[in-house]
C-alpha cells in the first residue's frame, strides 16, 4: 500500500530518499524499503542475490516478459536475460527491473556462450517430447532457466544447447500454462530446494 509523506522529524538514515520521505512512496515495495532509494534498495537486494538465473526468448515482443521480470525480482534472482529482440514490455514490471540486473543477448548462442564461460548450466522449461518433469528433479543451485516464447515456446536453438529440458506437469485438457506461470512455477521450484524455510504444500 502507497504510504504518505514522512512525519517530521524525519529518520537519520542514508538509505532514505529525501523526495520519498516529502511526497510519500506509492511504489510497489515490501515495507521494509519503504522511502529507501533505490540505489539502497538495490544494494541491500545484492546481499541476498542467488545464482538463480531467468532468460526468456524475445521473437515476438512477448507481454509477459513484464511479468516474469518482476517475478524474478520477487525472487531475487541474479539477473534476467532477453534473448532476441531487446525491446520488451516494460509496464508489467511494475518498474521491477529498477532492481535487477537485465541482460540482453542477440540469440540463444549468445545466451550459451555466456552461461558456459560462468559455469552455468541450462535449463529449458517447454512441454516437449523427452521432457522431464520438474517435479523431483534436482534443480541447480546456480543455472539459467530458459523460458520460450508465448505460443510457440522454445526456438530449436534453445532448445539445443540446454543441458536439460523439463516441463510442468498438468492434469487438465490444455497442452501448455502462460509462460509468465510456467516461470513462476519453476522460479518456486528452485527455492523449495535451496532457500531454507521456504514453506511448501502438504
Amino acid at each position: 500500500m502507497p504510504v504518505g509523506p514522512h512525519p517530521h522529524p524525519w529518520p537519520d538514515d542514508a538509505r532514505l530518499d529525501r523526495d520519498l520521505l516529502e511526497h510519500g512512496d506509492a511504489r510497489n515495495v515490501i515495507d521494509r524499503y519503504r522511502y529507501w532509494s533505490v540505489g539502497a534498495i538495490v544494494a541491500d537486494l545484492a546481499r541476498t542475490r542467488s545464482r538463480l538465473h531467468v532468460a526468456v526468448e524475445n521473437v515476438e515482443h512477448d507481454l509477459n516478459i513484464g511479468s516474469i521480470v518482476r517475478t524474478a525480482n520477487a525472487f531475487n534472482v541474479g539477473g534476467v536475460h532477453i534473448v532476441g529482440r531487446r525491446r520488451w514490455n516494460r509496464r508489467g514490471a511494475m518498474v521491477t527491473d529498477a532492481y535487477l540486473d537485465i541482460t540482453h543477448h542477440p540469440d540463444a548462442a549468445a545466451l550459451g556462450a555466456w552461461a558456459r564461460s560462468r559455469d552455468l548450466p541450462v535449463l529449458a522449461i517447454d512441454v516437449v517430447p523427452g521432457s522431464v518433469p520438474i517435479e523431483g528433479f534436482a534443480l541447480p543451485s546456480a543455472c539459467v532457466l530458459l523460458f520460450g516464447q508465448e505460443g510457440p515456446g522454445l526456438s530449436p536453438a534453445a532448445l539445443a544447447l540446454a543441458d536439460h529440458v523439463l516441463s510442468i506437469s498438468q492434469r487438465g485438457s490444455t497442452r501448455s500454462i502462460n509462460v509468465a506461470a510456467a516461470a513462476a512455477i519453476a522460479m518456486h521450484a528452485w527455492q523449495v530446494q535451496h532457500i531454507p524455510g521456504t514453506a511448501t504444500a502438504e
